[in-house]
């Protein structure tokens, strides 16, 4: 089909809690997903310029040639003309607090588990409005749609897909893909209480309840709640804010009380989803971290970096993901000295790393120390007693990404990105006591720039070719040819580019890229 992966797009908004916040958001015909921003960025001159970003909705009409579905002031999926088609390439807004609103309800808002069972006949409306049996129509058997959701409207998502009772079977399969904004997947904690509690009942706030969240997300426990069940958690993308301090809700107040490692509401730890395998092991979500808030002028929905995850997720031919297995940490030549001597010796290390794309100004993701979301281990995690051999479990996985060759700025349709890693210099204590001797704040023991190529070997996107080059040795262009192997179990290939700092402190480790296909 002409169409794929270019499958309709539902957009499901967060959380209004007043009955003035509902009223607003029911006088937008797009519920936020409209809502661009203008900002400053320093141009090559040195001066400052505007910056534009049009808006998700906008963007997706210009470049992916999508379109709304209301026309002379009519939404066409409620119309009651019954031969009336929508294209396939439709963006729908899903309107649940419709029915709350004081314009077209009865002021009263329905439970989550409603909002959920909605979006089940909204998916089956849609399909009967784009899908028929005439030329270059998709059937209604390959139908597909994607879900988009910012905060709250991610649970009511994860509530339709986990919870059977909550909506119908054949709507269920028709989800191909759901992208989170910035979603409390393991609820809302704050500094005054660990979890929103369940008698907080303003605005059904206790939606972000722990105890609650497991009911409708049909979840045995309630310690954690992120766990996906009955749909792949590997189709699910997490977009995580890092950035609190321009989160102005409530004066200020809902940024300190969510704390530093938070996007002003959601804690970075609770914005990501993950699922079990056969054996109870934790697989998580692909997910990227971006330095914006969770709502308003910083906020991650009208940001560039959204964007361009959002839409590589969605249409995107490549996934990438990066684990750095470390096999050496050296200690520094005086706190080595102290170890021989008997002291115990601590250490933890923080792993910071960026992704920027071939063609795009912004970073893809980043996690930084300065922003509260780099990937943090103990000595003892990575090497743990008595062997101290390296556990792979471990490993701290970077990143996934996703690549898509139809925005290839070159001839040859190759699709590049650049990796930023640090290793940072940790704080080492001896018996207790930090030792500071010759310790340089900012010092890390690890840094490279990684430039990795990959080259269609043919029409069908599943044979690549790879290169890679560092930055400091191969400027600008990666030139080294990869040696590949295949994934064992999936189709795809990996890629080990060996690491090392022969310094003291210093590190030996191995990047390690998995490249698959993907649809």
């Amino acid at each position: 089909m002409t169409s794929h992966p270019h499958h309709p797009i539902i957009y499901v908004r967060g959380f209004a809690a007043s009955q003035g916040e509902i009223d607003e958001a029911v006088a937008d015909p797009y519920m936020g997903f409209n809502v661009g921003a203008t900002k400053a960025r320093r141009a090559w001159s040195g001066s400052f310029q505007r910056f534009f970003f049009g808006s998700p909705l906008i963007r997706l009409m210009r470049d992916y040639q999508y379109s709304d579905v209301f026309e002379n002031g009519e939404d066409l999926l409620e119309t009651e003309r019954a031969d009336l088609k929508l294209p396939y390439r439709s963006i729908i807004i899903y309107r649940y607090y419709d029915s709350a609103s004081t314009d077209f309800g009865n002021g009263e808002t329905p439970p989550i588990e409603e909002f959920a069972k909605g979006l089940s006949r909204l998916i089956l409306k849609l399909r009967d409005r784009v899908c028929g049996d005439g030329e270059g129509q998709v059937k209604a058997s390959d139908f597909k749609v994607h879900l988009v959701a910012h905060s709250m409207g991610g649970l009511i998502c994860r509530a339709f897909l986990q919870n059977p009772a909550l909506g119908a079977a054949d709507a269920r399969a028709a989800v191909d893909k759901v992208f989170t904004y910035a979603t409390p997947h393991n609820g809302i904690d704050m500094r005054i209480v660990r979890n929103v509690p369940g008698w907080a009942t303003f605005g059904d706030i206790n939606n972000f309840n722990r105890e609650r969240m497991a009911k409708y997300l049909a979840l045995d426990q309630s310690e954690d709640v992120s766990q996906v069940t009955n749909f792949p958690a590997e189709r699910i993308f997490n977009l995580v804010g890092t950035n609190p301090a321009d989160y102005a809700v409530a004066k200020g107040i809902s940024s300190w009380a969510a704390g530093e490692a938070s996007d002003g509401l959601v804690r970075i730890a609770n914005a990501v989803t993950h699922s079990l395998d056969a054996k109870g092991k934790r697989a998580g979500s692909p997910r990227a971290f971006v330095h914006r808030s969770h709502s308003g002028h910083f906020g991650i929905v009208n940001s560039e970096e959204g964007y361009q995850n959002l839409v590589r997720f969605l249409f995107g031919k490549l996934k990438v993901d990066a684990i750095l297995d470390v096999d050496d940490i050296t200690l520094p030549p005086e706190v080595q000295k102290k170890k021989d001597e008997g002291k115990k010796i601590t250490a933890s290390y923080n792993f910071e790393t960026s992704v920027s794309i071939r063609g795009c100004q912004w970073q893809i993701t980043r996690r930084e120390v300065r922003e509260n979301s780099a990937i943090f281990r103990t000595y003892d995690q990575m090497f743990p007693e008595p062997k101290r051999n390296p556990d792979r479990a471990q490993s701290p996985h970077l990143f996934s990404i996703f690549l898509d060759p139809t925005k290839s700025v070159m001839s040859s349709g190759s699709v590049s990105f650049a990796v930023d890693i640090k290793v940072l210099v940790p704080d080492y204590t001896v018996d207790g006591l930090l030792f500071m001797d010759r310790h340089y704040e900012g010092g890390y023991i690890l840094r490279e720039l990684i430039l990795v190529e990959a080259f269609p070997e043919d029409g069908s996107m599943q044979n690549w070719q790879i290169k890679y080059g560092l930055q400091d040795k191969n400027p600008g262009k990666p030139g080294t040819s990869a040696e590949t192997a295949k994934l064992f179990g999936s189709a795809g290939v990996s890629l080990k580019i060996p690491l090392a700092q022969k310094t003291r402190p210093g590190f030996q480790g191995t990047l390690r890229f998995e490249i698959r296909p993907w649809s």
